[in-house]
């Protein structure tokens, strides 16, 4: 899920009101005699994961500065030995790309910079479904020239899933998976349908949530679900996920509602790391369910 970690967004490529900007060539293609692209910039967090898995390393030019954080990502201490930028044209340009990785909250500026330049640019969106995160992986693939990497890749994240779901007859426990802030997923992303793979009920759903949006402690206090995942400490400071995992009002709950770590870096993308949400979902439900006998 393509959404930028606790609020921050990198800002675009400022331009001057009244000026028009020097034209700069297109850069040449340097695209192999196979087709396939030798010089890959990302710009999103969630496409860097699956960039990793599907490219050749010396394709990659450049990845978002998001994959190099131990806390959101799942690719930092990969991604800090490949380049990086920061989203802006300048940056992107002078890599000289022959194709760039967008998403729908990548700098609208720098898009607009690469389209007047005709650099090639591909433009992904927000996968809502599973289907629609395992085709976003095969159409990454091809189009960085691996298509058979992306099969492999789809078929890592299938068997992960099925390894995370329940057995037949496994009681069905009420979950919810806090994000930064007190938000939640509702019916119809991506992390519900992760959810219900899981055999785990989204209470986001009988808290009245439409989509992502702010559950108050208060309800959860209120209407606790069986199982309450949140986030993993912060170095230093304390995190929001430790002052909520730490309230004392939800001390009296504790013997009827489990709690959970669900890392902030699962929380977000598709692609690859759904390997990691299934088993860690699947982990919670284990655990909660063996509390109870």
């Amino acid at each position: 899920m393509t959404i930028d970690r606790r609020g921050l967004l990198v800002a675009g490529l400022a331009m001057t009101a009244g000026c028009t900007p020097a034209p700069v060539a297109r850069p040449p293609s340097t695209a192999n005699a196979e087709g396939r692209p030798r010089r890959v910039v990302s710009l999103n967090p969630c496409l860097d994961v699956i960039l990793v898995q599907v490219a050749d390393r010396d394709q990659i030019a450049a990845l978002s500065h998001y994959a190099r954080e131990d806390y959101g990502s799942t690719i930092a201490p990969l991604a800090r030995t490949l380049p990086f930028t920061y989203e802006t044209a300048e940056e992107v340009i002078a890599l000289r790309p022959d194709l760039v990785l967008t998403g729908r909250h990548s700098s609208l500026a720098t898009r607009n910079a690469l389209d007047r330049l005709k650099i090639p640019a591909a433009l992904f969106g927000v996968p809502d479904t599973v289907a629609e995160s395992l085709a976003q992986v095969r159409e990454m693939a091809a189009a960085v020239g691996h298509p058979e990497r992306g099969e492999t890749l789809v078929g890592r994240i299938e068997a992960a899933l099925a390894t995370a779901a329940p057995p037949p007859g496994t009681p069905l426990l009420s979950a919810l998976v806090f994000m930064p802030g007190g938000f939640a997923s509702g019916p119809g992303t991506l992390m519900d349908e992760m959810m219900r793979r899981a055999g785990l009920i989204n209470a986001a759903g009988r808290y009245g949530l439409r989509r992502t949006m702010n559950v108050p402690l208060e309800q959860v206090i209120a209407d606790p679900p069986d199982v309450l995942l949140s986030g993993e400490p912060y170095p230093g400071a304390p995190s929001w996920a430790e002052r909520v995992m730490e309230h004392p009002a939800l001390s009296h709950l504790a013997g009827g509602m489990n709690r959970a770590t669900f890392p902030e870096r699962l929380l977000f993308c598709g692609g690859p790391v759904l390997i990691q949400t299934a088993a860690a979902l699947a982990r919670a439900r284990d655990d909660a369910l063996a509390s109870r006998r």
